[in-house]
């Protein structure tokens, strides 16, 4: 590893998952000349060049790149092993750390030749430094890799590790594809609340507020989500009336089955595209 306080971190992919980390790093007080990306799109690269002054932006893996502590893939699933290609002689003694849907660590380290190799399931709210990402550790991965990892990821929310590979689609499933369920359900209410008769600004700012504040008081509360939900549940009142009405729907049962999908796909998407 770099042997000053700043390892060197090079970004394969520098599309908005990237660009959150490398805000957090930089927040954080990592100097953008221990970083460098590797993003074909011109706009986008040169976007980064403006956004963060004195880190190394190519078009491509080359020579120019500098050896590197830390390669972190931020790349789409289908465009992995193309990637992976092009930029192995380049990154070669490297600790790996994937932020790809589905790709598989065996896929990543036929393409890479190597076991350190990292994977991680982050979620959109990383882009506020709220984000939520399950990792996974190849067994090659030592305690000071782990470190290394921790510190990064951290500049983007919280983290919880499996020790299953497997368990990252379901990862994918809860908290990968989470948010867009809290947006879906925002649309819901604020919609409802137009229909009855409120503005629909007003209606998504309460909508909003309630999720941030439910989801915080869960967050410090000791108690299980189901006895928080009893608290605001009299019996024959309102909510107690909501309640009903998505139990009789079968509410949890189709939004297990939606999840369920959510985990098949993320398996798929290894599948498909980690051959």
């Amino acid at each position: 590893m770099n042997t000053s306080t700043h390892p060197l971190i090079t970004f394969i992919g520098g599309g908005n998952m990237a660009s959150a980390i490398i805000g957090g790093l930089v927040r954080q007080g990592h100097p953008t000349s221990a970083l460098q990306v590797v993003e074909p799109w011109d706009e986008q690269r040169a976007k980064l060049a403006q956004q963060f002054p004195g880190m190394t932006v190519l078009a491509a893996a080359s020579g120019e790149l500098k050896p590197s502590d830390l390669v972190v893939w931020a790349v789409k699933p289908q465009t992995f092993k193309d990637a992976a290609a092009t930029a192995r002689a380049h990154v070669e003694g490297a600790l790996h750390l994937s932020v790809a849907a589905g790709i598989t660590s065996d896929s990543i380290a036929a393409w890479l030749g190597t076991e350190r190799i990292v994977r991680a399931m982050p979620n959109t709210p990383a882009l506020v430094g709220l984000g939520m990402t399950g990792l996974m550790a190849r067994p090659a991965v030592t305690a000071d890799d782990k470190v290394l990892v921790e510190r990064v990821v951290r500049t983007t929310g919280e983290l919880v590790w499996v020790n299953v590979e497997t368990d990252l689609d379901a990862v994918t499933a809860l908290s990968g594809s989470g948010p867009a369920y809290v947006f879906y359900f925002l649309e819901a209410m604020r919609d409802a609340g137009a229909r009855m008769g409120l503005a629909p600004d007003v209606a998504y700012q309460l909508a909003v507020g309630t999720f941030v504040g439910a989801a915080t008081l869960a967050q410090r509360s000791e108690d299980p989500p189901q006895v928080l939900r009893e608290r605001v549940t009299s019996k024959g009142g309102t909510t107690y009336a909501a309640i009903t009405s998505m139990e009789a729907s079968d509410m949890k049962a189709l939004f297990e089955k939606a999840l369920v999908a959510a985990q098949t796909r993320a398996a798929e998407l290894g599948a498909e595209f980690g051959k």
